[in-house]
């Protein structure tokens, strides 16, 4: 993926295995490919919905870890009901595998905050790598390259519209894609400077571009997923040609949009909500044993429910999580998760899910806690700060253990 200012061989380019970017994938549908993301679930895989043309069909996805490269078929694809490929608005898309994704995968927490312009972020994919100078290698035959570069959110889409009018064919949802420029150092290929006086210069050598192949792969912001890559253009207004050379190909002076991942928060998350299997639905159902399984992930559930009453029926409640080791291990036993969970309008409860790590390895049973704090439109009670609780690991491999 990604065209840079240094060409594709530059080892900073490279997201290999094993830096943080495992759970970026390729998602193949059909003769086509594109790039996903791994969600927090380890169920789950975000991407962009014109990958699928329309058609909620299938798609295989792969996997490159540490653990070496694998891949999975889906069990299904969702994509957002306000689709419009029209417009290229609202282009996200759910793709549910089969199985549970391999621990060597990153999972990725979303970035829920909606203070992404002026933020530099990191792009990753495997579409066709290239050159800001020269643009997409489109005779490019090589392996599968998953690379990154770095870029900064310059803008709201809708900003640009405003501005450009009837010079943009389409109509971005205002509040709903984020645009970066491909910046060469130069001023003449700044194109939001140029276009709408949102200048800046670009961050030298760790600039970049999305290229094809790369649509539905993610930008991180501190490691969250702000961004799904939707689509690339090049603009003018009047004797304005940032463009070095006037061709759609991801060359300097470019712009790429990327679906802002705060905006569509609620749907993500409901929907990864609605496939969890079993999850519990009252406090009575809440397993607080799991057992451990042979191999593979399943699913440890805690339930928050909030009891009050808000005072704006559309307001948005949360609380921020994280798992704690007690006798069991995170890596080993159980896979860390830390984040944030929004109760939506209209919700008053939802689980958050921790996997837990099978094998066959006789060992004791163990637990881990999950602390809840930062309640936000509620609270704990007085003096309360913290909400914790334990979850145990029932050994299912056998074993004799001195007590």
């Amino acid at each position: 993926m990604v065209t840079t200012v240094t060409a594709y061989t530059d080892p900073r380019n490279r997201a290999a295995a094993g830096e943080g970017f495992d759970g970026v994938v390729r998602v193949v549908v059909g003769s086509n490919y594109g790039t996903g993301v791994l969600l927090y679930d380890g169920h789950a895989v975000l991407t962009a919905a014109h990958l699928f043309k329309g058609n909620a069909a299938s798609a295989t996805v792969l996997f490159e870890t540490t653990a070496g490269n694998a891949s999975l078929s889906s069990a299904g694809v969702s994509l957002i009901p306000s689709y419009d490929p029209v417009q290229d608005n609202n282009d996200l898309a759910l793709v549910w595998l089969s199985i549970p994704a391999t621990v060597t995968a990153q999972r990725y927490t979303l970035y829920r905050s909606s203070d992404e312009l002026g933020q530099t972020m990191t792009m990753v994919g495997y579409g066709l790598p290239g050159t800001g100078a020269t643009g997409q290698l489109s005779n490019y035959v090589g392996p599968p390259l998953r690379l990154k570069a770095n870029n900064q959110f310059d803008a709201d889409m809708g900003t640009l519209k405003n501005t450009l009018g009837a010079v943009m064919a389409w109509t971005p949802i205002a509040g709903t894609q984020l645009v970066a420029d491909f910046d060469s150092g130069a001023s003449n290929q700044d194109a939001l400077g140029r276009l709408i006086n949102q200048s800046g210069l670009g961050l030298g050598e760790n600039e970049g571009l999305v290229a094809p192949g790369d649509s539905g792969g993610p930008a991180f912001i501190n490691g969250q997923i702000a961004g799904i890559a939707s689509y690339t253009a090049s603009l003018a207004l009047g004797s304005v040609h940032p463009d070095v050379d006037g061709a759609v190909n991801s060359s300097f002076g470019e712009i790429a949009a990327w679906q802002r991942v705060s905006a569509y928060q609620q749907w993500i998350d409901q929907s990864l909500r609605a496939h969890y299997p079993n999850a519990p639905t009252q406090a009575a159902a809440v397993q607080k044993t799991v057992i451990e399984g042979n191999s593979g992930t399943s699913y440890a559930y805690f339930l928050l429910q909030f009891t009050g009453v808000r005072s704006d029926p559309n307001q948005w409640l949360s609380v921020d999580y994280t798992t704690r080791d007690g006798t069991a291990t995170a890596g080993q036993d159980y896979l860390s998760v830390a984040g944030k969970l929004v109760l939506y309008p209209n919700e008053n409860q939802a689980v958050i899910p921790v996997e837990i790590m099978g094998d066959t390895t006789p060992e004791p049973n163990e637990t881990f806690y999950l602390d809840v704090t930062n309640p936000v439109g509620g609270s704990f009670g007085v003096g309360v700060v913290t909400l914790t609780a334990m979850r145990t690991i029932l050994n299912d491999d056998g074993g004799i253990f001195a007590g």
